[in-house]
């Protein structure tokens, strides 16, 4: 008798896990577990996201995925609770090992969050306030830098006239595109970005998801959402995640139209909450 072809719950949770090449990633998490004060919140996460793409967190409400999210420029060290084990490299460097600084790791790995939060200060200074800290830059390099950080966040040409006013003036969108701007001013390898459009009207959302699909060719990028749809539209790779495990890691249109678990079907079609 033949056997039958394996349903997609049988497959082994390992080989629904994208391989992606070293040579081609950019970031390399290997048996990552973390936990709040001992409950646990990621278990033995291993993926690999790729350079010069966008990847996507998906799953329900607490199922980790911006706990994986902030572990990744370190700001679980703000909280003492923590405890990790298992590897985050990043371009082959352990983020953890004790000769990486804390402060460039952030610089290499910018984070955006959902809510926008520029400073009370000046567009122009929004943008430059990165580059002051760095120093070394004459005023014309630092207008240059602004300049084409605005550019990149597709954002100067609505404020190019008026970098002077109060970066509060701006609208909501517009604001999430400036700190996207003071983020990129700085030149990092990877953007985070926490739901950064949940916030958000729909014509300021499609601005963003632009965004995120243009700055692809300049940077890594990785993005948590609740909404689906945004993560079909705009990434390239997409992981799902659920009770703090990693379930299914595919490219983004195989896992919304060929999810090869169930769990995956059952999330992406509803029948998960």
């Amino acid at each position: 008798m033949l056997a039958q072809p394996a349903t997609p719950a049988a497959i082994p949770r390992r080989e629904a896990v994208v391989e992606i090449d070293p040579a081609d990633s950019c970031l390399d998490i290997q048996g990552l577990s973390l936990a709040y004060a001992g409950s646990p919140a990621l278990s033995d996460l291993t993926l690999r996201v790729p350079r010069h793409r966008v990847t996507a967190f998906i799953g329900p409400s607490g199922c980790g995925k911006s706990t994986l999210l902030r572990a990744l420029n370190r700001l679980h060290d703000l909280n003492e609770s923590v405890s990790r084990r298992g590897e985050i490299r990043l371009e082959g460097q352990e983020i953890h090992a004790p000769e990486v600084a804390v402060a460039e790791l952030r610089r290499r790995v910018g984070m955006v969050f959902q809510t926008p939060n520029p400073f009370p200060m000046s567009i122009y200074e929004n943008v430059a306030f990165g580059l002051r800290l760095q120093g070394n830059l004459r005023k014309r390099q630092r207008d240059e830098v602004v300049e084409w950080a605005l550019r990149s966040a597709a954002l100067w040409d609505e404020v190019k006239a008026r970098l002077g006013d109060s970066a509060w003036s701006l609208s909501g969108g517009q604001q999430q595109r400036l700190v996207i701007a003071r983020t990129l001013a700085v030149k990092p390898e990877v953007l985070l970005l926490d739901e950064p459009a949940s916030a958000l009207d729909p014509i300021s959302t499609l601005k963003i998801e632009e965004l995120i699909r243009s700055l692809k060719s300049q940077l890594t990028l990785v993005l948590v959402t609740h909404n689906m749809q945004q993560a079909a539209r705009v990434s390239d790779y997409t992981a799902f995640l659920h009770d703090g495990e990693l379930v299914e890691y595919a490219p983004t249109d195989a896992l919304f139209t060929n999810p090869r678990l169930t769990r995956t079907e059952n999330y992406i079609t509803g029948r998960m909450a």
